[in-house]
């Protein structure tokens, strides 16, 4: 498949996922993933004011340090962001799997993030 195809799909793809699940809020922000061949990377993002509240990804150095497959790693990522959002008091969210399926290392977000203790 074309690389010019494949992103145009997906892009699509993130935009349908988008006006499923609306814009985020400060009191329900957006849990926004993004995933690499070797990374991932999630944000809360307040989509009313176009900010970003809070971010997390594998690169952050305490989950550097850990030793593990790279979906282990996106299970710390996704409990480094709960953690992140219950110090700023927020404790629901709205899920954005970006466009990628509920699979792997967005599901271990997911899990992560469920485990930390936000809802979505």
């Amino acid at each position: 498949m074309n690389a010019k195809v494949k992103s145009a799909r997906r892009q699509n793809i993130r935009y349908r996922i988008r006006r499923k699940i609306g814009e985020g809020v400060a009191q329900r922000p957006r849990l926004s993933v993004f995933r690499s061949n070797t990374d991932i990377y999630v944000q809360l993002i307040d989509d009313a004011n176009g900010q970003t509240l809070a971010a997390a990804s594998s690169k952050d150095k305490s989950i550097v340090a850990q030793k593990g497959t790279k979906s282990e790693k996106s299970k710390l990522v996704g409990e480094a962001i709960a953690k992140k959002a219950t110090e700023l008091g927020i404790k629901d969210v709205i899920f954005d799997r970006g466009g990628y399926l509920f699979h792997g290392r967005v599901k271990s977000v997911a899990d992560g993030a469920r485990e930390g203790g936000l809802k979505f």
